[in-house]
């Protein structure tokens, strides 16, 4: 008998006497694969939790890992606070709810105090609940924008960010040892009535919104310039709140995509709830063209992330996350420079695999940019260090190429509800102004060159793929490519060893280590290529310039060909 079928009957038999449990897994006893993929590793948790596809198995989300992870993170808050308490928050995915409360379970029945959202929210307003609440941590039950068989479960710091590689390991190491299925679980009615629980009132959610509102730079803009906006919540938790702020900055009239309007984690109208694809957003695009509408916002299903449409001559265009970041961040700076409010020596921060055209931009604003990581948290960090400094007001923007963005410390993770909130803004500045936002970046290409940024993904999924993806990652850091798409290759860094090797001369770098490649080319052109730390991917992010549109196009096309050649895809 193999571990996993050995693995199967456990589960099996410990849940024979639940109808519905006991049917699921008896749907699969003849199915090899099927087991196999369910019960050969356990569900990783890391800095990003937990992520993976509903279902009974070991590598699956379900309230038995949901159980045990929780318990893992509670064992933690026990040996480090001495009266720990944690703030919880979902989404509308399917059984986001359900793993909310098992989460508060595990919680209260450990003593910890519970402090939960009453309704779905967006996963920034965890964020917020954590600081203001002052929690010792938090935990958003989410899979972002993964497809509606997933589900995850991130966990939060003091700190208001995820949790950083060091807790995260503690907390796995206490997963290790525990058993699924004999765990503390405090009946969930029962945490309510004895206070062990405590639902996060309606008022605090309101307090959250105004929040947001404070971040406004040009508060008359949107009331002025009657900008025509279609939104889509995606069936997300965003509704509530982004349609609140509109109507507190004074935008009136904003179409709703009806069918994507209300909760719905089985996201009926796109398999595949990414902001960033056409085919999420295409009712909402419809809708505008229905409505000859300005522009088009839509956040992702736990609405950390927005991306915008605009108006592009008889059609509308995504705007790239690249795009709205550099855009945000010319208006940000521009803006404040006019206001008189920039301060002195103001830091906006990115991710190193988004744009480097950020990098002219802040130069031109005299803007401090900070590189960092992959992944939100590293930002946070950037503007807790300042915070600790005394100089928090210095940090003025943060954003990674894919659409997540945050102009305030009131949060450490980005929130697609401050971000709608300055893109309205500053779209409704610019039509005052008798401009667009693609008028406005053509402008920034003519003064910084065509820079064009794209981003490959190659999935590889079952018990093979993360075996594949070490593989492909290792071949390429031990033999690293001295040309791509008929360029030399000038330097190479590997992030996880923090060095990169420049004309046969190795330096370090200044960043923690991760399992990041990056080669840099003669035409100034990157190559970056990284596992994501949330799907079985492989993803490679294009950094082009060109002199022309035209030119930079072919460049994409090129290297995209080469990479494909390079992984062996």
């Amino acid at each position: 008998m193999t571990r996993e079928r050995e693995l199967y009957g456990i589960w099996r038999d410990t849940l024979r006497d639940d109808e519905a449990f006991s049917a699921e897994l008896a749907a699969i006893e003849q199915n090899d694969e099927e087991i196999l993929d369910r019960f050969y590793c356990d569900l990783t948790f890391g800095t990003a939790g937990l992520r993976g596809v509903l279902g009974l198995g070991s590598n699956r989300m379900n309230i038995f890992t949901v159980r045990r992870a929780t318990q893992g993170l509670a064992q933690y808050l026990l040996s480090t606070c001495a009266h720990p308490s944690a703030a919880i928050a979902y989404d509308s995915r399917l059984c986001s709810d359900i793993f909310a409360r098992e989460t508060a379970s595990v919680l209260a029945a450990n003593g910890i105090q519970v402090h939960l959202y009453q309704e779905l929210m967006p996963t920034p307003a965890l964020s917020y609940a954590v600081r203001e609440l002052r929690c010792d941590a938090g935990v958003v039950i989410t899979a972002s924008h993964n497809p509606a068989k997933y589900n995850g479960y991130k966990a939060y710091g003091p700190d208001g960010c995820q949790i950083g590689p060091e807790v995260a390991q503690a907390v796995l190491e206490n997963i290790a040892r525990l058993d699924y299925f004999d765990l503390p679980h405090m009946d969930f009615q029962e945490g309510l009535s004895k206070g062990n629980i405590r639902a996060i009132p309606d008022s605090f959610v309101e307090q959250y919104i105004n929040r947001v509102c404070r971040e406004a730079l040009d508060t008359e803009a949107p009331k002025k310039a009657g900008l025509k906006l279609v939104y889509t919540p995606l069936n997300g938790a965003g509704r509530r709140c982004v349609m609140t702020m509109l109507e507190k900055i004074g935008v009136s009239g904003v179409a709703v995509v009806k069918e994507q309007e209300l909760p719905d984690g089985s996201f009926p109208t796109c398999p595949y709830p990414n902001p960033e694809l056409r085919e999420a957003t295409e009712l909402g695009i419809k809708l505008c063209r229905e409505l000859d509408a300005d522009m088009l916002l839509a956040t992702d299903p736990d609405a950390d992330r927005v991306a915008v449409a605009v108006k592009d001559g008889g059609d509308y265009r995504i705007l790239t996350g690249n795009e709205a970041g550099v855009l945000l961040l010319d208006y940000i700076a521009s803006t404040r420079k006019r206001m008189g409010t920039l301060p002195v020596k103001p830091v906006a921060v990115k991710s190193i695999v988004s744009s480097k055209l950020t990098d002219q931009v802040a130069k031109e604003h005299g803007v401090e940019l900070v590189d960092v990581l992959t992944g939100f948290k590293f930002i946070g960090e950037v503007i807790a260090g300042l915070e600790a400094e005394g100089q928090e007001d210095r940090f003025i923007f943060g954003f990674e190429e894919s659409c997540g963005y945050l102009t305030g410390g009131y949060v450490r993770d980005k929130d697609a509800v401050n971000a709608s909130l300055l893109l309205v803004e500053m779209a409704s500045s610019y039509k005052l102004a008798g401009k667009s936002l693609l008028d406005v970046l053509s402008d920034i290409y003519r003064r910084h060159g065509i820079y064009k940024n794209a981003v490959s993904s190659f999935a590889f999924e079952g018990a093979d793929g993360m075996k594949r993806m070490e593989e492909i990652m290792q071949g390429l850091r031990e033999r690293p490519p001295a040309e791509i798409a008929d360029g030399r290759v000038v330097y190479f860094t590997d992030y996880m060893t923090s060095r990169r090797v420049e004309n046969g001369v190795a330096a370090p770098i200044s960043l923690p280590p991760s399992d990041v490649l990056e080669y840099g080319l003669e035409n100034g052109s990157t190559v970056i290529i990284r596992p994501s730390g949330t799907e079985p991917k492989i993803k490679l992010y294009y950094s082009l310039v060109g002199r022309t549109a035209a030119e930079a196009d072919a460049l994409e096309a090129a290297y995209s060909r080469a990479c494909e050649a390079l992984i062996g895809v």
